[in-house]
Formats: C-alpha cells, structure tokens, sequence
C-alpha cells in the first residue's frame, strides 16, 4: 500500500499549471517583389496597347510567379491565400480596374488621350506602382489588425 503526502497530488487528482500565454504566429510578411508581379499585371492593358505581342511575356510572368510561389513562398502559402480571399484584396482589385477606368476617362474628358506608346507606359508603371503600394499597404494592415509583429 503506498501512502500519499498531502503536498503531492495522486494520479487522480489534476494538478495546478501556469496559465499559457499565446504568441502571435510567427509569420512573416511577403516581400515587395512578390506584389511586383502583382503589379505588373496591374499595368498589363497599356502594355497590351502598346505592344499586342506582349502577352506571351505576360504568360510567361505569370508562370513565373506560380512558380515561386509553389516553391521559394511555399511556407508561406497560407498567408498568400487568406490574403487572396480577404475582401479588402477584392475592394482593391475592383478599386484598380475603377481607377483605370477613370484615368482614361478623365483624360479623355481633358483632350489628353493617351494615344501614344510613350504615354501607355507611363501609364502602366503608375497603375504598377499603384498595384504593389496597395497590396502592401493592404498587408500591412492585415498583420496590425491580427496583432502580428511585421518582422524584417
């Protein structure tokens, strides 16, 4: 028969633990190249005004950038995906077409059309950069509101 102390608990009885603390995730953001890719199809309809033959470089970006993100980002697919299915992500995606949309017009509305190949790519680096400040900026936001630290 074995005896039990009152200090120690007996294999019925449940012990007392310290409460845990739960840790953000340690997730880290995705680095800004990988909206470039994003970016660039964000300026894809002037590249295509200028250059119709572009899409088979097109084509090949896009495979490009499923690639690297099968394999270089494949940890971090989950925040690729919750990132995709936000409705923020959508607000932009329709923002960006409305916003194109509105270029055109207001400079057609001014009589400064943008006809030529020069004003095409100009404006398809803006709406790039426009793109990748956005998604981001989107980001950004999503880690402050989940309480994730922005690790660098």
């Amino acid at each position: 028969m074995t005896t039990a102390t009152f200090n120690e608990p007996t294999a019925n009885e449940p012990t007392a633990t310290a409460p845990t603390v739960t840790e953000p995730p340690q997730i880290r953001p995705l680095p800004a190249w990988f909206f470039a890719f994003e970016g660039l199809f964000g300026g894809t309809y002037d590249v295509l005004r200028v250059n119709p033959n572009a899409w088979m470089f097109l084509v090949a970006l896009a495979l490009v950038n499923i690639t690297v993100s099968l394999t270089v980002l494949g940890k971090r697919r989950k925040l690729i995906r919750a990132m995709l299915k936000n409705s923020r992500t959508r607000y932009i995606a329709i923002g960006l077409v409305a916003l194109r949309v509105l270029v055109h017009l207001a400079l057609g509305a001014l009589g400064a059309q943008v006809t030529t190949a020069a004003g095409h790519l100009a404006v398809a680096f803006v709406m790039t950069g426009v793109t990748v400040g956005l998604l981001w900026f989107d980001q950004r936001v999503t880690f402050r509101a989940l309480g994730i630290p922005l690790n660098r």
